[in-house]
């Protein structure tokens, strides 16, 4: 944009009643209006090109290589100029333009890539189009040039870039990048902090160049990296590069050293990096650090640039900005070289003891200091999320155990084991919940008019629409029959809920699930599936659905939500960071959760989950869940189980199991059994 403000001497004004012209009037000897000249060198000062702009003192060309090589080292800082003021001088045939220039030296000013929009604001605004991050004056001298069609010549000097600027110097930026924040867990507890690494690879300068491409493969070996890959890289680098194999913890590395050390050329350079306690800890859901990959620099909008340490995946990535801070930014101006003695004879040696004249220093023309990020607080409890990572640690499929505070609706644990290779099976696994879902169940048919007592039909198997649905196979026979509500739910028993499908429909599901928290949009502060039931199906599938199958899909954090629901006596909101997001209006009342109480106590005192019953502490209520899927014969089942304690709320899960309380259940036990 170019704003031209037009001094007031060059304005018409009026004087007894007479419009009176300044000496820049209408007499035919004036020259031309000088605006346009002025606004097409703010242009080019703007963007370096200097075409159709009417220099005096050198060519177009010539300006533009020589703005070119004056901003080489700004980097894809950015600037803009205005047009502040154009002034007659004492000179008739003169006029002083004066340029606002203002420099956008991060890229906070440009709007980010489509879908790159972070949710958490950058700890300090930088720049804007309004207010940029480094903004001066300058001036030009335009004079009459009858000869030329502008009427106008613009006298050329590198003052017109900045005002200290002479022929030969440049302007450089230098970034800084700020510290960043810790993430910490329930209490203030650090989690994620700088942590001693090594940075583990080949220097260049250390190893004859024939030589790297093997150093390479040897040391790629002893670090567990692809040796084919990393001797690529290496070849492929420049002579004086370091390149990099690995970033080792401190504790992993200290074995290593000696091997690595015996490579030519490979080298372990002591750093920090933003890492959790261990490895595995939480790490689908805080996610990894380190250098800026070429899609997210250009993904920023100039916020990150080559070479940064940032967030790559989970809360690491989603609060980067919060946790990166603003970086630090420096401006120089650097002198040209001093110029050789123009006297002396060229080919002449120098004098005796004579010196080399010493290049200028630099000087600092803008300087912002680095502000550091702001720690992220997260709902987790170190202890709890440990031993829950511990229990999963040998467990070949994948799986999960979720924690959840219902009194604050915290997110104390979510452990995802290793058989899910990385990904977040506790907050964004989406699979059947099998029987814990007839907790749901229970409250649609309570508000259709059932009570713990009501008695239902557990009938050997139950048939809808040519559809036989049948109970596990070790099934209690003692139980078939006319049994209570609370009998059915304590020995899980699929024909009696089946053959109550007439009585909740698949709406009155989707909301008694909604009141427990499963299918709610909700906000976590971080990605998570929270479960999906549909509101409308019929015939088999709302069948399947009574029993938590069919198109009914949940993930451990959603039970988990359920089952702190219940314990908590009101919808439950789960959040993993704080503070967190509103919560809906609770539609669950405590009377119903009172009930539901009272049939998942009914569970560990006379169904399937007995063996939970002399774990210490306050009285556990659960909930056993086998879900079959997949097209096998038998099927493959999913096992489940979700539990209540004190303040305590918690689901269990592994992908591939026997059944609940065999695969799930110890898992559970021995969760809740180390629960202080």
């Amino acid at each position: 944009m170019i704003r031209t403000t037009m001094p007031r001497r060059l304005l018409a004004a009026v004087t007894g009643g007479v419009l009176v012209a300044t000496a820049a009037g209408c007499s035919g000897d004036d020259p031309p209006d000088a605006t346009p000249v002025a606004e097409q060198l703010a242009q080019a000062v703007a963007s370096g090109d200097f075409a159709g702009v009417p220099l005096g003192g050198t060519s177009a060309a010539d300006a533009t290589a020589a703005v070119e090589a004056m901003v080489a080292g700004m980097g894809e800082a950015t600037r803009t100029v205005t047009v502040a003021d154009l002034a007659r001088t004492d000179d008739e045939s003169t006029r002083e333009v004066t340029l606002d220039v203002g420099w956008d030296l991060d890229g906070s000013a440009a709007a980010p890539a489509p879908g790159t929009e972070t949710p958490v604001a950058t700890p300090t605004p930088s720049a804007t189009p309004d207010t940029p991050d480094w903004s001066y004056q300058t001036t030009a001298t335009l004079r009459v040039a009858e000869d030329t069609e502008a009427g106008w010549t613009v006298d050329w000097s590198p003052a017109l870039l900045h005002p200290q600027l002479t022929d030969g110097a440049t302007l450089d930026l230098s970034r800084t990048q700020a510290q960043r924040a810790d993430i910490v867990g329930a209490g203030g507890e650090v989690i994620v902090t700088e942590r001693p690494v090594y940075r583990v690879g080949i220097d260049k300068t250390r190893v004859d160049a024939a030589v790297a491409p093997d150093s390479a493969a040897a040391l790629a070996e002893v670090v567990g990296v692809d040796p084919a890959g990393l001797a690529e890289r290496v070849q492929g680098a420049g002579e004086r590069a370091f390149v990099e194999a690995i970033t080792l913890r401190e504790a992993d590395a200290a074995p290593l050293l000696d091997q690595i050390e015996a490579i030519e050329g490979a080298v372990a350079i002591d750093d920090t990096l933003a890492l959790a306690p261990t490895r595995e800890f939480a790490r689908p859901i805080l996610g990894t650090v380190g250098e800026a990959t070429a899609e997210l620099v250009e993904e920023s909008g100039g916020r990150v640039v080559a070479g940064d340490i940032v967030g790559l995946s989970g809360l690491q990535a989603q609060y980067d900005a919060q946790l990166g801070g603003t970086p630090g930014l420096t401006v120089e101006l650097v002198p040209p070289e001093p110029p050789a003695d123009a006297t002396s004879d060229p080919s002449a040696a120098p004098a005796e003891g004579a010196e080399e004249p010493e290049p200028a220093e630099p000087e600092v023309l803008f300087e912002r200091e680095p502000v550091a990020g702001t720690p992220l607080a997260t709902t987790l409890n170190v202890d709890l999320q440990s031993r829950a990572e511990g229990i999963l640690a040998d467990v070949a499929p994948p799986s999960a155990i979720v924690a959840i505070q219902p009194s604050t609706g915290a997110v104390l644990a979510a452990a995802s084991g290793p058989g899910g290779e990385g990904y977040s099976t506790a907050t964004l696994g989406q699979y059947a919940p099998g029987s814990t879902f007839k907790v749901v169940t229970s409250l649609a048919l309570l508000r259709a008019g059932l009570s713990a007592d009501s008695v239902v039909e557990c009938t050997p198997a139950a048939t809808v629409d040519g559809r036989a649905f049948e109970n596990y196979s070790d099934y209690p026979s003692g139980a078939i029959g006319e049994i209570t509500l609370r009998e059915a739910v304590a020995n899980s028993c699929n024909t009696a809920f089946i053959n109550q499908n007439g009585v909740a429909d698949q709406a009155s599901l989707a909301q008694a699930a909604a009141s427990l928290g499963l299918g709610a949009e909700h906000d976590t502060g971080a990605p998570s599936f929270l479960g999906a039931v549909p509101a409308e199906a019929d015939g088999t599938a709302h069948a399947a659905s009574m029993i938590g199958q069919g198109e009914v899909l949940a993930s451990p954090l959603a039970m988990a939500t359920v089952a702190a629901s219940v314990a908590a006596g009101h919808t439950v909101a789960p959040t993993m960071v704080d503070p967190p997001a509103a919560a809906p209006e609770s539609t669950l009342t405590a009377d119903e959760a009172s009930v539901l109480q009272d049939l998942m106590r009914a569970v560990v005192e006379e169904g399937s989950g007995e063996f939970l019953g002399d774990v210490p502490g306050d009285p556990v209520g659960a909930k056993t869940g086998t879900a079959e899927y997949g097209t096998e014969s038998p099927p493959r089942t999913h096992a489940w189980m979700i539990a209540t304690q004190g303040d305590l709320a918690v689901a269990v899960f592994v992908e591939d199991g026997e059944s609940g309380s065999r695969t799930a259940g110890p898992l559970l036990e021995e969760f809740l059994g180390g629960t202080p």
